[in-house]
């Protein structure tokens, strides 16, 4: 009876080794949102992926898809397990698609994060200040971001246009939403007036299009933008977790010289220096703004009576000091 009651026990932790083992990741999709062209972010990535997969063991495989919505989605479905984002999509992530903050890009130029841009050609001398494209005279055509990016069209959308209670729908004779890469080149081919774009997609455009830089003027610059997030999604198991979390948080500084110089030399490729650990709390910001725009909105909105807008006001408000208090208890770092 003993023998037997030894043999079961082998056999279940057996079988509880097997099923752990089963239950790690073995592939993950990793999620690149279309910042500019796939051709350009393959270029910057895959070396990064490259050595994530070395380092983990786990295959790797990007995933690019034509908007940010994509990315979102592909995370909501399953499709993406892992995801570079900005702090807007990767709010939407979290909030939609089971995501989960747990990294921070880093600025390799030691800036403490970047700035949302107005730009315009440097032919157009109608144009030098943010003042001159708030005119609302339906002359001009506006380049705007996408939907979910945050430099590209959250912070423009809030410090910019909301704050002067203007809708650049009715506002400009014709409103494009594209990638920053695509809008700079618009800008430079003066196929729109002017668009928006950010500090560190205007570094890549530098590097990539250098004469082009030259016909771009920067109108107006944002208040300072948390670096980007890097997210998973909450399910991952842990032992995987455990695993993609050490890597981050070592590459490019722990190895042999050799090893950190290469790591360094692939993150200033991205724009970066070594990552530091974060988590959902970073993007306590971004729902201030989110929320700053809804009342934007609600005050615009003439098809609610007084009453409505005062009330759905009191609620945004109420939120917007929640999420104010929320953050003021976050430790600084």
């Amino acid at each position: 009876m003993r023998r037997i009651t030894r043999r079961l026990a082998i056999a279940a932790a057996a079988l509880f080794m097997a099923n752990s083992a089963w239950a790690e990741t073995k592939e993950i999709n990793f999620g690149i949102i279309s910042t500019e062209s796939t051709q350009n972010l393959k270029q910057y990535w895959t070396p990064f992926l490259a050595d994530l997969e070395k380092d983990t063991g786990i295959k790797v495989n990007p995933f690019f898809a034509s908007d940010y919505a994509g990315i979102i989605e592909g995370m909501r479905f399953g499709k993406v397990q892992m995801a570079w984002y900005g702090n807007k999509s990767a709010m939407e992530a979290v909030d939609r698609s089971e995501g989960e903050v747990f990294a921070q890009s880093v600025d390799v130029e030691g800036n403490p994060g970047y700035w949302s841009l107005l730009v315009t050609n440097v032919d157009n001398t109608s144009i030098n200040t943010v003042d001159d494209v708030l005119k609302c005279d339906k002359t001009m055509s506006f380049g705007n971001g996408d939907p979910n990016s945050t430099s590209g069209f959250l912070v423009p959308s809030v410090f910019v246009f909301g704050n002067k209670g203007v809708d650049p729908k009715t506002c400009y004779k014709a409103v494009t939403n594209a990638n920053h890469e695509t809008n700079l080149m618009a800008v430079v081919n003066k196929q729109v007036d002017f668009a928006t774009n950010n500090t560190e997609n205007m570094r890549n455009f530098a590097k990539s299009h250098p004469e082009e830089l030259k016909k771009i003027k920067e109108i107006w610059r944002s208040p300072l933008i948390p670096s980007d997030p890097i997210v998973w999604r909450k399910d991952l198991d842990q032992a995987t977790k455990d695993k993609i979390l050490s890597f981050f948080m070592t590459y490019g500084r722990q190895g042999s010289v050799e090893e950190v110089k290469a790591a360094r030399t692939t993150l200033k490729g991205l724009g970066w220096a070594p990552f530091k650990p974060s988590s959902d709390a970073q993007l306590y910001p971004i729902r201030i703004l989110e929320i700053s725009k809804a009342m934007t909105k609600v005050k615009g909105d003439e098809a609610l009576s007084q009453a409505d807008k005062d009330a759905k006001i009191k609620e945004l408000e109420a939120r917007k000091a929640e999420f104010e208090k929320l953050m003021a208890e976050v430790p600084q770092t």
